[in-house]
């Protein structure tokens, strides 16, 4: 990126901005190349005045949250990456309902509906990352997800706020549909009224589960791949003779066939290629192609 563009960004942005940055140092799976510039924008102003410039200036710019659902291939990104660590305004509201902007993290969330004695939430306790990228992917758990819990979504398309109605949402397993360019910046959470005790048990279930089942280990984005419908996805790579599978650094965890671990040195092609060869034994076993779950950016 030309200097006189970076020195345009760095003089208009409060926030912080840091020049050739690895992107392996803000993902889960410490993997991926350099980030022409990584921009973390104070606040909602910041962030609508830096969207407003890259704009005029026809920049590209990759949007992430606490990089936990994303693989950064090792070429990086030529561009702007924003994080919305910033935007981090988390409060109770009447009605039994919770704001929370992006940069929130997910245990935060939980941590004040627990405080607030406000149940329904409880299932993402133990997931990491932000808020923001929980609601992009609809993030959940045993069959509950955090977009059900929405009472309405705030999101930026150029530089205006939109505000929906979670029935005018488009979302499903895994997914929420939204525009070319369109950020998500903050939620309402419309929740239910519980006791302590309830809430608290519910938590510790969750985490439980977790510590159980997920404990892999190495540096992980999550669950790498979707669950097939009826189906698990941990299963069918286990029953294609897979885990414990490894090519170069990355390697099918052991104690989880559905996480892609960071056994140390890994680079983001040694993920791509061994989720590349996941899918092929999967669907030769099983009829089944697996589908991502970790969004995959950035130049080879």
């Amino acid at each position: 990126m030309e200097e006189n563009i970076c020195s345009l960004i760095t003089g208009a942005v409060r926030g912080e901005v840091l020049y050739d940055e690895s992107l392996s140092r803000h993902t889960s799976l410490k993997v991926g190349g350099p980030a022409d510039l990584f921009v973390v924008p104070a606040d909602l102003a910041d962030l609508r005045a830096l969207l407003e410039l890259l704009a005029a200036q026809g920049i590209p710019r990759l949007v992430i949250g606490g990089g936990y659902n994303l693989l950064v291939r090792d070429g990086g990104f030529r561009g702007v990456v924003i994080s919305l660590r910033g935007l981090k305004r988390l409060e109770q509201m009447d009605g039994n309902r919770i704001f929370a902007e992006a940069g929130v993290a997910t245990g935060g969330l939980v941590r004040l509906s627990e405080e607030k004695r406000l149940a329904g939430i409880e299932f993402l306790s133990g997931i990491p990352g932000t808020v923001g990228g929980a609601l992009c992917m609809n993030a959940g758990a045993h069959g509950e997800a955090i977009l059900d819990r929405v009472e309405s979504l705030a999101t930026i398309r150029g530089t205006g706020i939109t505000v929906t109605k979670r029935a005018g949402l488009n979302y499903g397993y895994r997914r929420l549909a939204l525009a070319p360019g369109e950020i998500v910046i903050s939620a309402t959470f419309q929740l239910a009224a519980g006791s302590v005790a309830e809430i608290e048990e519910r938590i510790e279930a969750f985490l439980a589960h977790r510590r159980n089942d997920q404990r892999v280990g190495y540096p992980n984005a999550g669950s790498f791949f979707k669950n097939p419908e009826g189906e698990r996805a941990w299963r069918l790579i286990d029953e294609a003779g897979l885990r414990g599978y490894r090519i170069g650094g990355a390697q099918v965890a052991e104690a989880h066939a559905n996480f892609l671990v960071n056994r140390g040195g890994a680079r983001a092609a040694d993920f791509i290629e061994l989720s590349a060869l996941v899918k092929e034994k999967v669907r030769e076993q099983s009829g089944i192609l697996l589908e991502e779950e970790v969004r995959i950016v950035g130049e080879p």
